[in-house]
């Protein structure tokens, strides 16, 4: 094995990976003088909604983004309520804190770390307006029971899916499990758009217009004949026709731009592969990590697609070390450079100053102190491999 390169894999290999196919589209769209929210974008739009079987996708600056989107769509504010997980990036929560809703967490399934159902229909009142659904780590939610508990309540559900794509739930694609999916590609996802950019999925019209509204600052193009169309989808010429631009609220520039989207074309093409790849490593992770006492390996429900944004293992009281020793031996020992995905978001202090405390989900905050997450991206070779499992057995 050579091991320097193993570990230089290890520090700095993250996403996906681009290839000639890339530069070519890139190039292409520089030669067209690079525009923003362009016929790429419209293009790559349609293939991704295709590719999740999607009617409408939506594409966005940043998962973050996509989020406040939904959010907007599904109009939350103040004195409403929105359940949601512990366990995820901020984002997730700050969506709707933004717009003055009260963040209600769930707490978690100890083997998926993913939103427990009857956690969530717990917390459901009459205040509860939405319900977003995080696919932790690459593995979908146990979708029916809270899509019927929404159902039942007229709770309207976004799934973030930001490490996701290409996930899948009973043969069906994440994004189109709930009534709004939202995807990252930022660099480090399953798929990437040159550092930023994200996608949404829905298959309801009226959510699709309030949030393509929204997403270019409300404006509206304004012919005297007294028809108003939003300004993206305003495309034909102008001719003898007198146009004015007109806001009809308060609205955001969370355009794409057309060279992030030749990138996410191509890079549409190789999910499915960078996937299989990703549940490959999973899999010899595995196999060479079975049977250390005191580390539990990822349980993967029999209904889901597991896409391994993450690979994440739990550090038990068992173990030689505990958790932050391991991280510890881990980088400092190894240069192998693991994580911990995520503080549960309602001990940060952002949620603390909301209120949020100890005490709200006990099953997540036990769990904190020992999920840690293993590299994972599709260039590892067997080299880097080995050199992660050989030294989490030296370290047992």
């Amino acid at each position: 094995m050579d091991l320097p390169k193993a570990i230089h894999e290890l520090e700095y290999g993250h996403g996906s990976a681009y290839g000639p196919e890339e530069e070519a589209a890139l190039s292409e769209v520089l030669r067209a003088s690079a525009p923003s929210c362009g016929p790429k974008v419209k293009k790559f739009e349609e293939a991704f909604a295709a590719y999740c079987d999607a009617r409408y996708g939506l594409a966005v600056t940043s998962a973050t983004a996509g989020l406040e989107l939904a959010i907007i769509a599904a109009r939350v504010g103040p004195g409403d309520e929105v359940i949601t997980t512990p366990i995820s990036w901020i984002s997730t929560a700050n969506a709707a804190a933004a717009q003055g809703a009260s963040v209600v967490f769930a707490d978690v399934n100890p083997r998926t770390l993913n939103l427990d159902p009857a956690s969530v229909a717990a917390k459901i009142t009459d205040r509860t307006k939405a319900i977003i659904v995080v696919h932790l780590y690459g593995q979908c939610c146990d979708m029916d029971p809270i899509m019927n508990v929404a159902r039942e309540r007229g709770i309207l559900v976004i799934e973030d899916c930001a490490h996701a794509a290409g996930g899948e739930y009973k043969g069906r694609r994440a994004g189109t499990l709930g009534d709004i999916g939202v995807f990252s590609f930022h660099q480090q996802k399953n798929m990437v758009t040159l550092g930023e950019g994200g996608m949404i999925t829905t298959a309801r019209k009226d959510l699709y217009e309030r949030m393509l509204s929204f997403r270019s600052l409300c404006c509206l193009t304004y012919d005297p004949k007294g028809k108003y169309l939003p300004i993206d989808e305003s495309k034909q010429p102008m001719g003898k026709r007198y146009w004015y631009l007109d806001f009809d609220d308060v609205g955001f520039n969370f355009r794409m731009t057309d060279a992030q989207a030749a990138i996410g074309l191509e890079q549409l093409k190789k999910l499915d592969g960078f996937n299989a790849r990703r549940i490959e490593i999973a899999n010899q992770y595995c196999e060479r990590l079975r049977g250390i006492h005191g580390l539990t390996l990822p349980y993967v429900s029999p209904d889901v697609k597991h896409v391994f944004h993450i690979y994440c293992v739990l550090v038990e009281p068992e173990f030689r070390l505990n958790k932050e020793d391991f991280m510890w031996e881990m980088y400092t020992g190894k240069r192998v450079k693991v994580w911990s995905h995520y503080m549960p978001i309602h001990l940060t202090t952002a949620y603390r100053r909301r209120g949020h405390q100890e005490g709200e989900c006990p099953v997540a905050e036990a769990l904190f102190h020992k999920y840690v997450s293993l590299p994972i991206h599709p260039r590892m070779t067997e080299g880097s491999i080995a050199h992660v499992t050989d030294s989490i057995r030296e370290l047992a």
